[in-house]
């Protein structure tokens, strides 16, 4: 999901009441990112509170490649990654996961070995191909087991996009906060949709009722959800002791454009890129009571964040034994301070870009020049494009300079002979030299591509249909 598509950042339809709302009752984050620009890295990082170089969820098999579709990687999850409900296990939390896991699919990697207690949902992207039965090959499971196609509630067509999916993982959740929060139960729910992940999909309800396409129908059911889990958590009397946050592993992606994209809007580019459009994402706290309502704050967040954030409030430490990367937000949103932080941009195995307060420099792009990106020209070319260009290791060719206040499309560099360019350099500098001085990559896990392993799980699902 895109920054642009919701209606609080303008979103010219206004088609998700529920998430706007939600921003009017807690606090939006206008600088909100994502720690990769692919799902899978974004995810282990949003678990670990580590950036997917730390993690593992990366690539050493070309420089700054994203990596193979997760599905065909043999790789997960490592074992000695510490994730946050094994973490919050320790102050007795029942923990569950609905929709897409996408960290391993072997049992070694499965969630309910990683600390989760329950499980509904997805181990990774939509498989595909569709049989003549106008089915997917969704693989769902039920804690350890593939109900898949044998799950008759469950239903998709993939000539209209009609599913019931989103709805089922709307049943899952308000199931699991009543059977806890009758109990008074502490609980993580994370609730991990994927309808706006091509092959986009809605219910009958939702289907042809947005003025954006599919697209739009499977955002405005998602809005719908939220909304529906917020209201429960409010009858049921838990909402003031329950933190709620809302964000996108992603930015939109271009790809899947004009049907079955999102927007990113005003920011350039889309998934699988360093460009803003890639890694600003939406962003939004909700705790009743606890938070002021109607609040925008401009502090840098992360999805790694949400990690030690969730720890903090659960009266936790994060381990002490490696490098955390996400911050505790709690004084920000409770006290309303803000933290000098940078955010690095990661792909693959590089680091490409670095922003600090308002302003960002790219170190690799994909284009041939700072002429050509100086005029605007070849700024976001094919997204699954893995040749880059150095803009530090060339006398001539210096960091790209943006100032994502007055340019947050990233269209006009600024000139590396202005004053500005050099003051901010001066500061930029050193944090991206002390940030590779001490980094110590984790063993690459998307390094490894084995088709046998989408020969058997493609064996499987057609057994599974016949």
């Amino acid at each position: 999901m895109g920054w642009g598509d919701l209606g609080v950042f303008g979103e010219p339809s206004k088609e998700t009441p529920n998430l706007d709302r939600m921003a009017s009752e807690g606090i939006l984050f206008p600088d909100f990112y994502t720690a990769n620009p692919l799902c899978s890295p974004s995810r282990a990082s949003l678990l670990t509170g580590r950036l997917p170089i730390r993690n593992g969820f990366y690539t050493t098999n070309a420089h700054a490649r994203n990596a193979y579709t997760p599905q065909e990687i043999v790789g997960g999850i490592p074992d000695s990654e510490v994730l946050l409900p094994e973490l919050l296990k320790k102050a007795g939390y029942i923990n569950k996961i609905i929709g897409k896991w996408h960290l391993g699919h072997r049992n070694k990697y499965h969630p309910l070995n990683r600390g989760f207690d329950e499980w509904f949902g997805s181990p990774n992207c939509h498989f595909g191909p569709y049989d003549n039965k106008e089915r997917p090959n969704i693989p769902v499971y039920r804690d350890w087991e593939m109900i898949g196609r044998y799950y008759e509630d469950i239903y998709i067509n993939h000539k209209t996009g009609e599913s019931n999916l989103t709805q089922i993982y709307l049943q899952e959740a308000t199931t699991f906060i009543y059977k806890y929060g009758i109990s008074k139960q502490p609980f993580f729910m994370y609730w991990a949709i994927d309808a706006t992940h091509a092959p986009v999909y809605a219910s009958s309800r939702f289907l042809g009722t947005s003025r954006r396409g599919l697209y739009g129908d499977a955002v405005r059911e998602i809005d719908f959800s939220i909304g529906q889990i917020l209201e429960f958590l409010k009858n049921m009397g838990i909402a003031k002791n329950t933190f709620v946050f809302f964000t996108s592993d992603n930015g939109a992606a271009l790809i899947s454009a004009p049907h079955q994209g999102g927007s990113n809007s005003p920011f350039l580019c889309g998934k699988q890129t360093t460009f803003e459009g890639g890694m600003r994402v939406p962003g939004i706290a909700w705790w009743p009571g606890q938070l002021a309502a109607g609040q925008v704050s401009y502090q840098l967040g992360n999805v790694m964040d949400l990690f030690t954030t969730s720890l903090a409030l659960a009266g936790l430490e994060p381990p002490a034994d490696r490098q955390i990367d996400g911050i505790d937000l709690s004084p920000v949103i409770l006290e309303g301070k803000e933290v000098e932080r940078p955010i690095f941009y990661y792909r693959g195995n590089e680091l490409m870009a670095v922003r600090l307060g308002p302003y960002k420099a790219h170190y690799w792009t994909w284009s041939n020049s700072w002429q050509e990106l100086s005029q605007g020209i070849n700024f976001c070319p094919g997204q699954n494009i893995t040749g880059v260009t150095t803009h530090d290791q060339v006398e001539y060719i210096k960091p790209l300079l943006f100032h994502l206040g007055r340019d947050p499309g990233e269209k006009y560099p600024i000139r590396p002979s202005s004053a500005e360019y050099q003051n901010v350099m001066l500061g930029i500098s050193p944090v991206v030299r002390q940030h590779k001085d001490t980094m110590i990559p984790g063993e690459p896990q998307l390094n490894v591509c084995d088709l046998a392993v989408m020969v058997n799980l493609y064996k499987i699902m057609k057994t599974s249909a016949i």
